[in-house]
C-alpha cells in the first residue's frame, strides 16, 4: 500500500487493514518456513505496509 491510499482510509478501516495484513504476514512466514515461497520479496513488502499503517494509525492519535 502507497502512503497516499493509506492517509484516504478512516481509523476503523486502517484497525481492520492493520489486522488483515498482520494475518497476511504470519501465513506467509509459516508458507515460507515449510517450503520456500515463490517470491520471498511478498514478505518484506507486506512487513513494511504494516509499519506503515501503524505509523499512521500512532500518528492519527497524536494530534
Amino acid at each position: 500500500m502507497k502512503q497516499s491510499e493509506i492517509k484516504d482510509l478512516s481509523a476503523a478501516e486502517l484497525q481492520d487493514k492493520l489486522g488483515e495484513l498482520r494475518k497476511t504476514y504470519a501465513d506467509l512466514k509459516s508458507a515460507h518456513a515449510i517450503s520456500p515461497i515463490d517470491n520471498p520479496l511478498q514478505i518484506r513488502t507486506v512487513r513494511r505496509s504494516i509499519a506503515r499503517v501503524a505509523t499512521e494509525l500512532s500518528k492519527r492519535e497524536l494530534q
